[in-house]
């Protein structure tokens, strides 16, 4: 872990969200933002694969573990009807119970969506999280979809994947993207950037190239678009 900060520190990466997506992956979060308390943070939540494996008990430990001040989002949690590697009732309940024990917190929800948007979209509404701070992480979807989130008042935020050269409509999407919203993440340890795709496994200084195609796309010098998706992601998950 020193390592990674320290090529984290050589690609001016200065801050790390780290997700866990079980019980035991978000305490594992937890702990590793309390040994690097400026440098690491933790966002916790049931991923929908999880859904076949998760209690109600389960729900409610992870619903405590909330509260911990290193927990800057819940999530990340949704529905993926992509893989299928849990039931779909079981992924609506995990997520139905995850948004209602939400919705009293002021934190960050951060989405997992794949193949499912209509579902989660109506999901969020019903639980009153219009206009309010939630991201589709790790977008991959069309325009309409894109056009779709922001109707609600939500962002999506752009992977390694937005480099790929066959992710055309992602590009576009990304090129137009309002500034005072544009996000970029690495979703570690998968979808390593070009000009390091194929690298196993991805981290978080590759985040800078990611944040230097963008600047590249949306023909931006690079250390404005650098302080730009800082402020954004400080603002938006309430990192002083």
């Amino acid at each position: 872990m020193d390592d990674v900060l320290s090529r984290c520190r050589e690609a001016d990466v200065d801050r790390v969200i780290t997700i866990g997506t079980s019980l035991s992956d978000a305490r594992k979060a937890i702990e590793l933002a309390e040994r690097y308390p400026t440098r690491i943070h933790a966002a916790i939540g049931f991923h929908p694969h999880e859904a076949d494996k998760v209690a109600e008990a389960d729900i409610t430990a992870m619903a405590d573990l909330w509260d911990h001040e290193q927990v800057v989002a819940f999530g990340e949690m949704g529905l993926d009807y992509h893989y299928d590697f849990a039931d779909h009732g079981n992924q609506k309940r995990v997520f139905a119970r995850q948004l209602e024990l939400a919705m009293g917190h002021g934190k960050p929800l951060i989405i997992h969506c794949r193949e499912a948007l209509g579902d989660a979209v109506a999901m969020l509404l019903d639980y009153g999280f219009a206009n309010r701070s939630v991201v589709f992480h790790c977008f991959t979807g069309t325009n309409e979809e894109a056009d779709r989130i922001a109707e609600q008042g939500w962002r999506i935020s752009f992977t390694g994947i937005v480099t790929f050269p066959k992710s055309g409509e992602l590009q576009e999407i990304a090129k137009r993207y309002p500034a005072d919203q544009l996000m970029v993440e690495t979703d570690s340890p998968y979808l390593s950037p070009v000009p390091v795709r194929g690298h196993r496994p991805n981290e978080p200084s590759h985040v800078a190239h990611i944040a230097r195609f963008l600047a590249d796309l949306r023909s931006f010098p690079y250390p404005e678009l650098v302080e730009q998706t800082s402020a954004n992601t400080k603002l938006f998950f309430g990192l002083s």
